[in-house]
């Protein structure tokens, strides 16, 4: 105990030991069976499409469609020459720890601990400059602080066993200008969501691992993941970073090995441990709000994500929406991620593939395709499909994925 919190690099009391949360039921109905071959063969393909893209050795896929059925593969090898792919692997869930980290702050919102209008310095004095943010900008990403990673990029991938302190990171964010005032626009800053873990830590006087544990990981059996400071356990999917070449361009036949890259560079903005299996129940309660915690609030009146992007491409309470899609996608060295879920279905999407060197919107825009092919897919006896339109198609996402590429023909 003593040693999660010296990793944390807090100096905080322990909290009481409580009993163990009452699992929760979310409440969707699935089919027990597998999706059609010819669907899932379409999925198959989408899915070394893109590792080829990004010069992804394997990924592990989970497609869930509550009315037809499900599909769980591993693609591939677990590094290269490497063992096939087993979908149990766990791997660094990324960022949708942003959006577990709002859910300690969600679930103590409704404890009473913390409000969402609270200042940072209600809880920590060490960034008086940083007073005028609010709990609930940090986690809707709206506090305008820049984000940490790029300022230690090439150290983390010269040292990748080095475990950091969460306050290093932040003060490697703060040491910037900010893009903006608080509560302007959205723009995703992992320093935010880093800064909202030490005051969730310091609010309820208990390490941010075990607030996951109590009301993350438990309440929805969540077995394979954990928030570790180091590298995290069980049978571990190789990850992979592709170093530059000569030319500058990605060195697609020489990847580095970032699999013991540990957890502490990401903390609570990128450092959860998962699984495909934990990840597909959770992103399911998130979008269809199956916690006690879950308020409509939190996802309501959601901030575009750019100018760029289509107005139904939105953000806010750690999550991202994609149209009736809630979840969240990202990358740190040696993987990326995606997570989604429809709101009304329970119709979940996740994909992990373990190279990071291209932009993570790969992982998104997979997800995304296969979301569009499951959203169609046939109605299993006894069940009735539901008019479920997203507005895309698998060939618009497709060319928009083609222009990440980085490896392949």
């Amino acid at each position: 105990m003593v040693a999660a919190v010296t990793a944390l690099g807090l100096a905080i009391g322990l909290g009481a030991c409580s009993p163990e949360p009452a699992r929760i039921d979310i409440g969707v109905d699935q089919v027990d069976g597998a999706l059609p071959s010819d669907l899932t063969d379409q999925m198959q393909t989408l899915t070394e499409t893109a590792m080829t893209a990004v010069g992804a050795s394997g990924a592990i896929v989970s497609v869930s469609v509550p009315w037809s059925g499900q599909w769980v593969a591993g693609v591939g090898t677990s590094g290269e020459g490497g063992p096939k792919v087993d979908p149990a692997m766990t791997f660094k869930a990324v960022n949708v720890t942003r959006a577990m980290t709002c859910d300690v702050l969600y679930a103590l919102v409704e404890k009473g601990t913390v409000a969402l209008d609270d200042s940072i310095a209600e809880y920590v004095d060490s960034y008086p400059a940083e007073s005028d943010i609010t709990l609930g900008e940090l986690c809707d990403s709206t506090s305008g602080l820049h984000g940490y990673l790029g300022a230690i990029f090439e150290r983390v991938l010269a040292t990748p066993e080095r475990t950091w302190n969460p306050r290093e990171l932040v003060a490697y964010g703060l040491g910037q200008p900010r893009a903006f005032e608080p509560g302007a626009r959205f723009a995703e800053s992992d320093t935010g969501y880093v800064l909202l873990g030490i005051v969730l830590e310091r609010a309820a006087n208990t390490p941010l691992n075990e607030l996951f544990d109590e009301y993350v990981f438990q309440p929805l059996g969540m077995t394979s993941s954990s928030l570790p400071a180091g590298v995290g356990g069980g049978d571990r999917l190789k990850g992979s970073y592709l170093a530059s070449g000569e030319d500058g361009k990605a060195d697609c036949s020489a990847p580095t090995d970032m699999t013991d890259l540990t957890s502490s560079v990401g903390a609570a903005a990128a450092g959860a441990v998962s699984s495909v299996a934990d990840l597909s129940t959770y992103v399911r309660a998130l979008a269809v709000g199956a916690r006690p915690y879950d308020v409509e609030q939190r996802l309501a009146d959601a901030r575009p994500v750019a100018d760029s992007q289509p107005t139904w491409f939105t953000a806010k309470g750690g999550t991202y929406q994609g149209d009736s899609l809630v979840g969240q996608y990202g990358s740190l060295p040696g993987y990326m991620v995606a997570a989604f879920a429809d709101r009304e279905t329970g119709m979940s999407v996740v994909v992990v593939l373990n190279d990071s060197r291209a932009s993570s919107n790969v992982a998104r825009l997979l997800a995304w395709q296969l979301a569009a092919l499951a959203s169609k897919a046939p109605a299993a006896d006894g069940r009735t499909a539901p008019e479920l339109g997203l507005p895309w198609t698998v060939e618009s996402l497709g060319e928009e994925l083609a222009g990440y590429a980085i490896c392949g023909e």
